[in-house]
């Protein structure tokens, strides 16, 4: 049949089953939008208050539900407004499409009115980039952007289409998309082979990454640090692969990771790496990164193994399919204990505990009042800085798919997007972000976005009136140079929630929050609760930058140092 080019776009995303967009109108895409509205049930449309915005609520709808997140922005400043978001979707290995719609095919190349080369722009940012000249390339090059994004390490795809594209018709056939498999280039001897370190380890240690979650690897993951009979540790990014209430689970590993993690893969003799990237926030200085150890790698992308620390052995694969495959021959082999070095590590779990203090209100109260109230089976998102780190060391991740955080980029402001878009994808689902309020200035204006479409998200806004994790660097390493880090000013976020549509809680006590959390949890509408606690409180243990994992320090030290 014959469509416009409008149109195939969205039959295209309904062969994809997409369900929910997030966007923002503007001239180049206004046939697009057209479309939309004449076919305005089959879709939900959200329109966020900024592009970056969309991008994020994007990002966060395919964290949360595993699909390909998708956003869409006009030419120009609406499409250069998603470049934040779809740099931190490709840090962090999300799957996105990005449409975007570019001036007429004969002004490209001539600085035309809101004309720029997004394509050009966000090449080093994308698993890939289109710009769609000819409406009959246009299905199939939607189609491979989808798939693009999904398979292998997935991750963001722009697709750029002219204005004129949008509106030329041409001969359109519906396809059917078929469930792909992941690729298996692995053998049985590659098996073995990471089979023989295990077996000949005597003091393994698990180290979980996000390709964990990607890959839906939990089940596997679980049964596998059964058979091993390890410690398991994760990354930010790998959070809820395993469950953080579980006896072998040591906590967060790098630079406010435990002390049980880092010392315990300071002492290992193997580390098993799944699904992890090395990043420079975890092993510190990689010359003395689990120096005492050899290193099994699993990840699906063939460009990670060997790119920051060099492993003894790798595997290329998914990682439930090679988790699944070495389970099952484990399982025959005879069973490995590793009773011993288990009790060391336990021993150091109740040796080096996570705390806080407690005469006061502070965060990790906060989020472990959080934790209990909602049994952990909340999805939670959060910006960047010292509530990023309290979050993942004191709210006990059960489930994958649960923690939403920019973890490669550092995005401030991403969280309260991402927590819009995991409620438009779980509608049946507690979603919190937690904020700075260096963070939550950044694009609170989506609160206006929550409030539209009655989205009922709790915001916490972690209130120190200074730029925290930064201030905390300054304190330990600048002297006390405060540049810059103190807001002073006359902001009441209260107020700013009301004014953007949403209830406002004002939480100064320890003894109000609980309160404050079964009131919003209870409310059917968005809810802000600001939470103001001290300017200098810390985020411990700490790792300084390029220093060894073993280097771990926290309040403890510092007091003995002085």
């Amino acid at each position: 049949m014959q469509l416009t080019g409008a149109q195939i776009v969205l039959e295209c995303l309904k062969e994809q089953k997409v369900d929910t967009v997030f966007g923002y109108p503007g001239g180049t895409i206004l046939n697009i939008y057209d479309e939309l509205y004449k076919q305005h049930d089959d879709f939900l449309h959200i329109r966020t208050s900024h592009e970056q915005g969309a991008a994020h609520a994007a990002d966060g709808y395919a964290r949360s539900t595993g699909k390909v997140g998708v956003c869409m922005a006009t030419s120009g400043p609406g499409s250069t407004n998603l470049v934040t978001g779809i740099a931190t979707a490709y840090m962090d290995s999300v799957p996105m499409v990005a449409i975007t719609c570019n001036v007429n095919l004969p002004l490209l190349g001539k600085d035309s009115f809101q004309e720029v080369d997004i394509a050009g722009i966000t090449m080093p940012i994308t698993k890939h980039g289109y710009i769609v000249k000819d409406v009959k390339d246009l299905a199939p090059t939607i189609r491979k952007a989808f798939k693009i994004a999904r398979t292998g390490r997935p991750g963001p795809v722009l697709v750029d289409i002219t204005k004129d594209v949008t509106a030329k018709t041409c001969d359109y056939r519906k396809e059917t998309i078929a469930d792909e498999k992941p690729e298996k280039k692995y053998t049985s001897d590659d098996i073995n082979a990471a089979i023989k370190m295990i077996k000949a380890s005597k003091k393994p240690f698990i180290y979980v990454g996000g390709g964990a979650v990607i890959s839906g690897a939990s089940a596997e993951l679980k049964k596998f640090a059964e058979l091993v009979d390890s410690p398991v540790c994760d990354t930010l990014m790998g959070k809820g692969a395993f469950d953080g209430t579980d006896k072998k689970y040591t906590g967060m590993i790098g630079m406010h990771g435990t002390k049980t993690s880092n010392f315990g893969v300071s002492e290992c003799d193997l580390l098993i790496t799944l699904g992890a990237r090395f990043s420079d926030r975890v092993t510190g200085n990689t010359k003395t990164f689990a120096s005492k150890a050899k290193i099994l790698q699993i990840d699906i992308d063939a460009a990670e193994i060997n790119k920051n620390v060099r492993a003894n052995f790798s595997i290329v694969g998914d990682l439930k399919m090679v988790l699944a495959d070495i389970n099952k021959k484990l399982e025959k082999a005879d069973k490995l204990d590793h009773s011993e070095w288990l009790k060391k590590i336990y021993e150091n779990k109740k040796k080096y505990p996570l705390s806080y203090e407690t005469d006061k209100l502070t965060c990790p109260y906060i989020i472990e009042e959080l934790d209990k109230l909602t049994d952990g089976k909340a999805i939670i998102s959060t910006d960047v800085g010292q509530h990023q780190m309290w979050a993942a060391q004191y709210y006990k991740f059960r489930y994958p798919r649960t923690f939403l955080t920019s973890g490669g980029l550092g995005t401030m402001g991403y969280g309260l997007g991402a927590c819009i878009g995991a409620k438009a994808g779980n509608k049946d689902k507690l979603c919190v972000n937690i904020a700075g309020d260096g963070c939550f200035r950044m694009n609170m204006n989506e609160l206006a976005t929550a409030s539209k479409y009655n989205l009922p998200i709790i915001e916490i806004v972690i209130n120190n009136n200074v730029l925290g994790m930064v201030r905390q660097w300054q304190t330990l390493f600048y002297e006390q140079h405060y540049s810059e880090t103190i807001f002073e000013d006359k902001v009441d976020y209260c107020k700013v929630a009301e004014g953007l549509g949403c209830m406002a809680i004002k939480v100064t006590k320890k003894s109000e929050v609980s309160a404050a959390l079964k009131k919003a949890i209870k409310a059917n509408c968005p809810v802000v609760i600001d939470c103001h606690i001290e300017e200098d409180d810390k985020v411990f243990p700490m790792v300084p930058a390029g220093a060894s994992i073993s280097e771990a320090f926290d309040a403890g030290d510092l007091k003995n140092k002085k």
